[in-house]
């Protein structure tokens, strides 16, 4: 096939091109676009005499369709020369068509706009090809030159297509074929221009970016988009910057234009960053982060950051829970007292990395442990393992090694910030006489002492726990004197006043038989499983164990509830309950509450319900039939199947504790047991707990303080 024949099959399967694009020749050459989306694999006709390639340029360019919706692209120039032998004198086809061998028309006829012509010319056919990273397109152009006065291998001129379009910034390779016998292939590659160029800022709509501006107030913070060309669609996202990978809340708003967007005063963190865009390929972002600064965004972010203690096996880990990256540092430290300050333990601390657990190696988990979060020179989180189950007390007494272990390494007692050599410890320390420096080196190097820490190197610090009352030595013979000779002249006084002397010593036998009252009694406490329930219950059980008191809690039953499952597990305690006059606590949480509302809403449905209740007596378990059904892990709503029976029959020893800064009263389906609010009403559950003979006397304060200022620990937390 010849290049006529070709350009003429392009022509006819041309699907029209686009009207943007633009081909025009220097003077003295013709040319038309055949096709503006022609097939790039196809073939090119057997080298002939065409037109032969002498230069191929590239140059940025605009591509508009109105004069600020523009779109860069490179313009192809590309200048053409006859090959050799193109001047040679033209033999006829032997078709009998008028032409010569290579596809040109004999110079009778221009391609470009069909007319006669007496001069000799020569036509070629070029294809033009551009690929970038995604796309590809070829172009099909047909040019026509006069051979009169024209030298082989001199140019001719140049024909200019415009233009082969790309994303901003990215690398187009562009290509040039011909059917000449010379040089029929050139090729370049090319970048698009980006918005740096000063053409694109103005008509590219990528390189339109709008601008943020935020305005502060009271209650909510004002997003303005400006500079958004009104009819393009914009999208503004909110999210939080986390340097290490952690996900966190992100939002995308979507609008036409400018905008305004009102973001409440709570979601403003430090982290808390803004983007914008036009709704267009490749498009530019404008980012902002404008709270990174912002003290009360820092004081936010902190509110809602938490410390998460674990002690698993013998290592120490610790999570830092935040929306946002903190600039933190881990510091460990030893308390005793709960109120008491928290000493730092030298060479522990750690930069806070990240929302994942951080191990602190080494390190054996104590009661007094803890661990703080230190960030601006101040402490902004603290978080303990007192309440955990725990090798150790929280009186030990925390001994600092240097050097080697043993011998006559150098010991030093931790507390109030120094560490005092264990030569004047006992001096300094007068509320606890006697500790001797031989009996703690003797314990450090025989093992009596827990290490609580010690380098991974073997060198260093050596961090050591020592039980503190082992140290004390009594000296009390005379303080026993003056304590009987004291005691001996009251009893002298109180014979004087006698009647004054029946209510001291009421007050004394209350005082001193109180925790005998719940010696040897037993009691069945029943809690849901919710945070505030679950500290609640552990407060009230450490507070009434030191009285006599051995109780029982579910959830956390042992490992009956986990081979059984609750409610078989409840049967069985609850009948043993019942069957040897033991207590059932029911303690009363929101969530409680709301087992108690659906079990009585079952009940009322559950046919025979409410005559099962009257007829069940104090020695009969209760029947699944009796009893709606419950789901197997609601351990309150299980217990209530146990409990409603027998408590209706008034059969049974049952008390109701409410927390009362949870729950406001207690639900009628309970109405029928005693029921006491908690923490202001320990004195009664006390004494409901101590039973019917001792309702009547009263509970030493000490006591009550014990229990409520527990539960109010527990509750605050």
């Amino acid at each position: 096939m010849g290049a006529a024949g070709l350009a003429l099959l392009v022509a006819a399967v041309a699907a029209g091109g686009d009207p943007r694009d633009t081909l025009r020749c220097s003077q003295g050459l013709a040319c038309r676009l055949l096709d503006t989306d022609a097939l790039c694999g196809m073939e090119l006709p057997e080298p002939g005499r065409g037109l032969a390639l002498a230069q191929l340029r590239l140059e940025p360019a605009l591509r508009c369709a109105e004069p600020m919706d523009c779109s860069p692209c490179l313009e192809v120039r590309l200048r053409l020369a006859l090959p050799p032998g193109a001047s040679e004198p033209h033999q006829a086809v032997p078709s009998g068509h008028p032409g010569t061998e290579d596809g040109t028309d004999g110079g009778q006829r221009s391609p470009v706009n069909g007319a006669a012509s007496s001069q000799p010319n020569i036509t070629g056919l070029l294809l033009l090809s551009g690929n970038a990273y995604a796309s590809s397109r070829c172009v099909a152009v047909e040019v026509w030159a006069p051979l009169a006065s024209t030298l082989p291998n001199r140019p001719l001129g140049w024909v200019i297509f415009r233009c082969f379009e790309a994303p901003l910034g990215s690398e187009l390779h562009v290509t040039a074929y011909t059917n000449s016998r010379g040089r029929r292939r050139l090729s370049q590659r090319q970048r698009v221009p980006d918005c740096s160029w000063p053409a694109a800022q103005s008509a590219v709509p990528q390189c339109q970016v709008p601008r943020l501006q935020i305005t502060p107030g009271l209650n909510e913070v004002v997003v303005e988009v400006q500079g958004a060309v009104t009819g393009h669609g914009y999208t503004l996202r909110l999210y939080h910057n986390q340097s290490h990978g952690a996900g966190g809340r992100e939002r995308a708003i979507t609008t036409s234009g400018p905008m305004n967007y009102s973001l409440p005063a709570e979601e403003v963190l430090p982290c808390l960053c803004l983007q914008v865009w036009l709704e267009t390929q490749d498009p530019l972002r404008a980012s902002l982060c404008p709270f990174s600064h912002d003290a009360e965004a820092w004081e936010r972010l902190w509110a809602r950051s938490q410390l998460v203690l674990r002690a698993e096996g013998q290592a120490l880990t610790c999570s830092l829970l935040a929306p946002c990256d903190l600039p933190a540092e881990l510091v460990p430290c030893w308390q005793p007292a709960p109120t008491g300050p928290c000493q730092a333990l030298p060479g522990l601390q750690q930069p806070a990395v990240g929302q994942g657990p951080q191990e602190f190696r080494g390190l054996q988990p104590h009661p007094s442990l803890c661990v703080q979060v230190w960030s601006g020179g101040q402490v902004r989180l603290t978080r303990c393992l007192r309440d955990r189950a725990l090798l150790g007390r929280a009186d030990d007494l925390l001994l600092l090694e240097h050097g080697e272990h043993g011998g006559n390494a150098s010991l030093c007692a931790l507390e109030r910030g120094t560490c005092t050599p264990l030569a004047s410890f006992t001096s300094v320390r007068a509320g606890h006489p006697g500790l001797l420096e031989e009996e703690l080196r003797r314990d450090v190097a025989t093992g009596q002492c827990r290490q609580i820490w010690h380098p991974e190197n073997g060198t260093g610090v050596t961090l050591w726990a020592c039980p503190l009352h082992k140290y004390l030595r009594t000296r009390w013979a005379l303080a026993w004197m003056g304590a009987l000779l004291g005691a001996a002249c009251l009893i002298l006084l109180l014979l004087l006043k006698k009647e004054d002397a029946k209510g001291w010593l009421k007050t004394l036998r209350a005082d001193y038989g109180s925790e005998g009252l719940l010696r040897g009694r037993r009691a069945l406490l029943v809690h849901a499983a919710e945070p505030s329930a679950e500290r609640a219950a552990c407060a009230l059980m450490a507070a009434l164990r030191p009285l006599g008191l051995a109780v029982v809690a579910a959830p956390g039953g042992g490992s009956g509830v986990a081979a059984w499952g609750p409610l078989p597990w409840l049967h069985a305690h609850h009948r043993r309950a019942l069957r040897e006059g033991d207590t059932v606590i029911l303690l009363l949480s929101p969530a409680a509450v709301a087992a108690t509302s659906r079990w009585d809403a079952r009940a009322r449905a559950v046919p025979g319900a409410r005559d099962a209740e009257s007829i069940a007596g104090p020695r009969h378990g209760p029947s699944p039939d009796d009893v709606p059904t419950v789901a197997p892990c609601e351990v309150f709503a299980a217990a209530l199947s146990c409990a409603m029976p027998v408590l209706a029959a008034g059969s049974g020893r049952y008390v109701v504790a409410r927390l009362e800064a949870l729950v406001p009263a207690v639900p009628p389906a309970l109405w029928a047991a005693p029921a006491f609010a908690l923490p202001s009403e320990t004195p009664g559950f006390l004494r409901a707990l101590a039973g019917s003979g001792h309702r009547r006397d009263p509970w030493p304060e000490p006591y009550v303080a014990a229990v409520a200022e527990g539960l109010q620990r527990a509750l605050g937390e």
